[in-house]
């Protein structure tokens, strides 16, 4: 065994956590990254759009929260909003739309959330 299987394994959780794809590295395209494990390119990664990215985080946030966004209370879609503003959801185009929808609230309060917590 040459330790490739392990390396795969060791960032395959990492890679689903970012809603990206596993390739053969001779697969990869330009913008793929490929990961090499002791001078051997192993396998690419292709890291997912970033719209993609943000349905993907969304849907890991009902996972973790076990019910659908649209169900927690004021407080905890205030956390959703904070955590995601923290990671930029809201630098992609739609982003207030798609993170709206998601808790069942309107833009509107979408930009409350974040302007209170801006302190505006």
């Amino acid at each position: 065994m040459t330790g490739e299987e392990p390396f795969i394994a060791a960032v395959k959780p990492l890679v689903d956590a970012m809603g990206a794809e596993l390739l053969p590295p001779d697969g990869a395209g330009p913008e793929d990254v490929v990961l090499a494990w002791e001078g051997v390119d192993v396998v690419a990664v292709r890291l997912p759009q970033l719209a993609d990215s943000l349905d993907h985080i969304l849907a890991a946030m009902e996972r973790r929260q076990g019910r659908p966004l649209a169900d927690l209370d004021r407080k905890a879609k205030q956390e959703v909003v904070r955590s995601l503003e923290a990671r930029g959801a809201f630098a992609v185009r739609h982003g207030v739309e798609t993170v709206a929808s998601a808790l069942g609230v309107s833009r509107f309060t979408v930009y409350n959330y974040l302007n209170r917590e801006k302190g505006v």
